[in-house]
């Protein structure tokens, strides 16, 4: 069974890696690979709508005779980062609870 992450909780995970440091996308996609499947496909309209939102900016940085896209949170991203943050610490509570992990017990 694969568990589908929802398009809130990608958001999330995309703020909170650029809340530590800037991005350009291929490498932010990487990052985000590490912990969980998302492909580039997905990645970019994700980072497109976060910045139509105001929760991401850009600005390009030369690479190799190219530029490179960087991505960069906003402090709306960063307000938004935390609410997102709090959400899912009762959501992961919640399920913890119903699958028997509760340590608080």
């Amino acid at each position: 069974m694969a568990i589908q992450i929802s398009s809130e909780l990608l958001d999330g995970c995309v703020l909170g890696i650029l809340n530590s440091q800037d991005y350009y996308g291929y490498s932010l996609t990487q990052k985000v690979q590490e912990s969980i499947s998302v492909s580039e496909s997905t990645m970019y309209p994700v980072l497109r709508r976060l910045k139509k939102n105001d929760l991401l900016s850009t600005y390009d940085e030369p690479y190799q005779g190219r530029n490179r896209r960087y991505y960069k949170i906003t402090p709306e991203g960063k307000r938004q980062f935390g609410i997102i943050q709090q959400e899912w610490q009762e959501f992961k509570k919640g399920i913890d609870n119903m699958l028997g992990d509760d340590q608080d017990e």
